[in-house]
């Protein structure tokens, strides 16, 4: 359980039961980019850099959804329980950022 106070003063409690899982789906993205970075550098087929791309890319979208998920499972219902607007949208924000 992580907890940090936002700009405004308040104290807020993470608790994301798939913080491990997301770590670990993060670890194996930047692992699979440096293997691409590597063929890049090693003049590899544009077409598999593309392939290889993909997959991280895959993987990243994957991490993101989860962290969306959770946030929504616990930060923002917390924050409609608390009468937090504020807090609400940021999320609905961070979700406009990350489907761009």
């Amino acid at each position: 359980m992580e907890t940090h106070t936002h700009t405004d003063g308040h104290v807020h409690t993470h608790d994301h039961p798939n913080a491990k899982a997301v770590s670990n789906r993060l670890a194996k993205a930047i692992g699979h980019l440096e293997k691409v970075k590597q063929m890049v550098d090693q003049g590899e087929d544009c077409a598999q850099v593309l392939i290889q791309l993909t997959a991280v890319r895959s993987a990243l979208n994957n991490a993101g959804k989860i962290i969306l998920s959770d946030h929504l499972n616990h930060c923002v219902i917390e924050a409609a329980q608390k009468g937090d607007y504020q807090k609400i949208e940021e999320f609905n924000e961070a979700v406009r950022q990350f489907i761009k």
